[in-house]
């Protein structure tokens, strides 16, 4: 008594699929990603009035504009009075991006920045610290159950 049956793995189950909720679109759009780069939006404006300050110290630090050759789905969205004309600007954030390799360098040397004032600030409140009245201790909680007697 053999019977004609399909291998488990040769059925086809439907995919039940949950139904989408609407959600209110995001104000900036998120880019294609390119591999080996970070995106950022970077302030240019803010209220009209332009912040020049901020756009000079964040290409310093390595961010570059990205040009609408590179979006091109993006020239929707961009700024007839645009300082940057080759430049993706959305209500005043200019889209910039990083290779990943500078934007982990960055933030490594920031993070070592941070400790090492961290250090120091230890260092010098411990300096004064005297072994008879202690200025910092571990302080260790132990939790204890009791019998229930």
């Amino acid at each position: 008594m053999a019977e004609n049956r399909i291998a488990r793995e040769l059925e086809k189950r439907s995919e039940v699929e949950r139904p989408k909720s609407w959600q209110p679109a995001s104000s900036l759009p998120e880019p294609d990603k390119q591999a080996g780069y970070t995106y950022k939006w970077i302030r240019v404006s803010t209220n009209g009035q332009r912040d020049p300050k901020n756009v000079s110290s964040k290409i310093k630090e390595g961010w570059e504009p990205v040009r609408i050759e590179e979006q091109p789905r993006f020239k929707l969205f961009i700024e007839k009075n645009s300082h940057f004309e080759d430049g993706i600007e959305i209500g005043g954030l200019l889209l910039c991006k990083m290779p990943t390799d500078f934007k982990d360098q960055r933030t490594a040397y920031y993070a070592k920045k941070n400790k090492d004032q961290m250090d120091s600030v230890d260092n010098h409140y411990l300096r004064e610290n005297d072994p008879r009245m202690p200025m910092f201790s571990e302080r260790k909680s132990t939790t204890s159950f009791g019998t229930g007697r």
